[in-house]
C-alpha cells in the first residue's frame, strides 16, 4: 500500500510537536535498547567475525530488522521531547523517491555517488577530513589542505574551529556564526591551495 502523502519537512515538524512525549533518558536507556534487543532476537542478527556481512539471508534480515526498528521505535526529537513516528509505506515511498545518483563538486573534481551493491568492482567514494572534530583556527587551512591534496580523497568533510579570533566558538552565540563563516572560507582556501578548487564539501 502506498503512502497517502509524502513525509516532507512540514509533516515532519508536525509530528515533532504532536508525537508521543517521552523523556530523553527513557528513550535512550529503555525504549531504544529494549526494541533493539527484541528485534535482534526476532531476526537472528549475528555478525560473528564478519564486519560486512555477505550472507544473503543475513543481509535481508538486516533490512527487515532495520525497517521494523524504525517503524516501531520512531525517531526522537530532543528539542521537542517527542517521538516522530513513520509508517512502513512512508519509508518505502521515501526509498522509491530517493535520488539514485548524487554529484558533489564540479568539473574534474566532481565525485559521483551511485547506489552500491555487494562486492562492487567500483571503488567507494572516500570523504576526507576531521569530520566535525575541533581544529585550532591557526592550522585549520593547513589541516584541510592536507586532506584535499590526497588524490584518493573525493570530497571533504570539514572540522570545526575550536576558537575564532581567540574566542571560544560557543554554540548559540554570535561567535559560532562567525566561526562557521570562517570555516567555509578556510575550506575553500584549502581546496585552492591543493589545486582542487571545485572539490565537493
Amino acid at each position: 500500500m502506498a503512502a497517502s502523502r509524502p513525509v516532507d519537512i512540514f509533516e515532519t515538524y508536525e509530528r515533532s510537536v504532536k508525537g508521543q512525549k517521552v523523556v530523553e533518558k527513557e528513550f535512550d536507556y529503555n525504549i531504544l535498547p529494549m526494541n533493539l534487543m527484541n528485534i535482534r532476537q526476532k531476526y537472528n542478527i549475528n555478525f560473528g567475525k564478519e564486519i560486512i556481512p555477505e550472507d544473503k539471508e543475513l543481509i535481508n534480515n538486516l533490512f527487515l530488522a532495520g525497517m521494523e526498528m524504525l517503524v516501531t521505535t520512531g525517531m526522537y526529537n530532543a528539542d521537542t521531547g517527542r517521538i516522530i513516528k513513520i509508517t512502513e509505506a512512508e519509508v518505502k515511498e521515501g526509498i522509491k523517491k530517493a535520488p539514485k545518483r548524487l554529484i558533489m563538486g564540479e568539473g574534474r573534481d566532481a565525485a559521483y555517488f551511485n547506489a552500491r551493491h555487494g562486492n562492487e568492482a567500483v571503488k567507494p567514494i572516500i570523504q576526507g577530513g576531521p569530520t566535525g572534530a575541533p581544529v585550532s583556527e591557526d592550522i585549520f587551512v593547513q589541516v584541510m589542505q592536507s586532506y584535499a591534496q590526497e588524490a584518493t580523497v573525493d570530497t571533504l568533510v570539514n572540522g570545526v574551529m575550536a576558537t575564532i579570533e581567540g574566542h571560544p566558538a560557543k554554540t548559540n552565540t554570535p561567535w559560532e556564526i562567525r566561526a562557521t563563516m570562517a570555516e567555509l572560507r578556510a575550506v575553500r582556501e584549502a581546496r585552492t591551495r591543493a589545486g582542487r578548487p571545485l572539490l565537493g564539501i
